[in-house]
């Protein structure tokens, strides 16, 4: 038993760790929207967030996790699968070394069970930090695996995606996650179960191109990009002004794309009331 507490507390401590020391060690942070000053323990306090304008910093997962979570249900799914180098690119391994001492992860994704409100979950967060949260063989691999055990146990999922797409120093085995997520996600709906996609800050590629798309509810933060191709990169090709906030959250509101766009301080409540309402039975409820 006591062997159970101390390996609780050690994982609690180290998620402490990560929150603690997310945002820069600067005592002032200068946000890039409204170019207003914060001190560190002021945004911190507010969930990463700005408050003179609401801009939504991004989030490490494990910090994210602790504020949707309830406290002490966190269990992760697949904690020790390891980051690889199928085509031996070079460089590779040390952007992937420099990402994990800079992060404490394996690899660009986390995934755990837990609960929210008291009600059964596996949830799962890609984190930006990490090579722009692309998806690499190993982040396809870990949603897959936590697509799977939601399936098997009949939970319902919900995912937080930040990504810039596909990891090119995997290659064709990169681009196979999108098939790979988007098969498994198939067979967890025919059971019937709820996925809700919450896209923060930036969702983009191939991951927008797969499981980012694909929930029953699609939930946004306020601000975030979200698209395959980046507005410059569409501007140039087509030769036209895009439209203001074109690809943001509330843009894709307005045009149906997103169900729904939350901020940070609301998103755990508003999953509470989503998962209640659909806790007999999944979608059919």
């Amino acid at each position: 038993m006591n062997s159970v507490f101390a390996k609780r507390r050690a994982r609690l401590l180290a998620m402490k760790a990560i929150r603690d020391n997310y945002v820069p060690e600067e005592k002032l942070m200068t946000c890039p929207r409204c170019g207003k000053e914060h001190e560190r323990k002021t945004v911190a306090q507010n969930l990463s967030v700005c408050p003179e304008c609401g801009y939504h910093w991004p989030l490490g997962a494990y910090y994210r996790l602790s504020t949707i979570l309830d406290p002490g249900s966190f269990r992760e799914l697949n904690g020790k699968l390891p980051a690889a180098d199928p085509l031996s690119f070079p460089g590779y391994r040390e952007k992937q070394r420099a990402a994990q001492r800079k992060t404490g992860l394996t690899e660009a994704a986390v995934t755990a069970t837990g609960t929210i409100g008291g009600a059964k979950c596996v949830a799962g967060v890609l984190d930006s930090r990490f090579m722009m949260g692309s998806m690499s063989a190993a982040v396809g691999e870990k949603i897959t695996l936590a697509i799977e055990y939601a399936a098997k146990n009949k939970l319902p999922l919900i995912l937080f995606c930040a990504s810039g797409g596909a990891r090119m120093q995997e290659g064709i085995l990169s681009l196979m996650q999108m098939a790979k997520t988007s098969a498994a996600l198939a067979r967890f709906s025919d059971k019937g179960l709820l996925y809700i996609s919450v896209l923060t800050d930036p969702t983009t590629g191939g991951v927008t191109a797969s499981f980012a798309s694909l929930g029953d509810i699609i939930l946004a933060e306020p601000g975030a990009l979200i698209g395959f191709a980046g507005p410059r990169v569409i501007q140039q090709t087509i030769g036209e002004t895009l439209p203001e906030g074109f690809q943001r959250a509330e843009y894709q509101e307005e045009h149906g794309f997103v169900d729904a766009v939350v901020p940070r301080a609301q998103l755990r409540d508003t999953l509470i009331r989503l998962l209640k309402l659909h806790e007999k039975g999944g979608r059919s409820a």
